[in-house]
């Protein structure tokens, strides 16, 4: 592995221990964050070791399981080329912390996941629906969404 990125992961399990939790994987570094503690560590990733490119942020769908949901965040260290992934779990009726105001680029991926799957982000600057209209009825990538559409009798 890169011996700068393995340095950065170390100080990061410093850092929070116990609350970071590496996942096996087979292409960048993953860690397993808790929701309540996520915006820590996105912080500390930002200011002190230089992420300072959120390249995405996902949501998956894991129902029936509970939670249900998982945030997947991509981020980028532009200088030394590094990159780690970040997966928050995230229930139902739990909102997450947004990140824009670590990373303003998240406000159209966060507000993507609050369309399409109905995550909702407290302190997003806008969190409204982003390819939906406005009465739209559910969040169609939820893997218990009606797949034969809306009935109309």
């Amino acid at each position: 592995m890169n011996p700068k990125l393995d340095s950065v992961l170390a100080r990061l399990e410093a850092r929070f221990p116990g609350e970071v939790t590496r996942t096996p994987t087979q292409d960048q570094p993953t860690f397993m964050v808790p929701r309540d503690s996520a915006l820590s560590v996105f912080e500390y990733l930002k200011t002190d070791e230089g992420f300072a490119l959120l390249l995405d942020v996902l949501a998956v769908d894991f129902f029936p399981a509970r939670p249900r949901f998982e945030l997947v965040y991509h981020l980028y260290h532009p200088m030394d080329f590094l990159r780690v992934r970040l997966k928050v779990k995230v229930g139902e009726d739990q909102p997450m912390a947004s990140v824009t105001g670590i990373w303003p680029g998240a406000n159209w991926p966060e507000r993507e996941a609050y369309d399409l799957y109905g995550i909702v982000f407290d302190g997003h600057p806008h969190l409204t629906r982003i390819y939906l209209p406005d009465d739209w009825d559910g969040h169609p990538l939820r893997k218990d969404y009606p797949t034969t559409g809306k009935r109309s009798d």
